[in-house]
């Protein structure tokens, strides 16, 4: 097995899954689909399947405090993808870029993140803050 093929799957696993609780997800899940699609068109649809499926993992291994389920996933990755660009050097050029790419969320906070919010209204004023969605409705 190629040792250069190995650190390279496993760099990109690791993105991979670290991405999968960030704000970025939409974006890592696209290029990761466009590149598996270059090789095995036929089955970047059931590739996004897993994706969604591997993500909602990672959430629930998260909440559950169950190190050893987002563990595997990043195995179960990291063996999909040096299968993918094994004998590959051009796919292994673009998993390479992906890594670059996408390598910021490595330190980026995973998960629910704290948020604190201050307001002060003076006379009739009115504040609406929300850490999320907020619907206000005028009477």
């Amino acid at each position: 097995m190629d040792p250069g093929l190995v650190a390279l799957s496993s760099a990109a696993a690791t993105t991979l899954v670290t991405s999968m609780t960030t704000d970025s997800w939409e974006q890592v899940k696209a290029a990761l689909v466009k590149l598996w699609h270059r090789r095995h068109p036929e089955q970047a649809e059931s590739v996004s399947a897993d994706l969604t499926a591997s993500r909602s993992g990672v959430v629930a291994a998260q909440a559950a405090g169950d190190e050893q389920a987002e563990a595997d996933l990043l195995a179960e990755w990291r063996s999909r993808l040096r299968r993918l660009a094994d004998d590959d050097e051009q796919l292994q050029d673009e998993l390479r870029r992906f890594t670059e790419e996408f390598r910021h969320l490595l330190s980026e906070p995973r998960g629910v993140s704290q948020v604190v919010m201050r307001a002060e209204v003076h006379g009739s004023g009115r504040v609406n803050q929300a850490g999320r969605d907020q619907t206000v409705i005028s009477s």
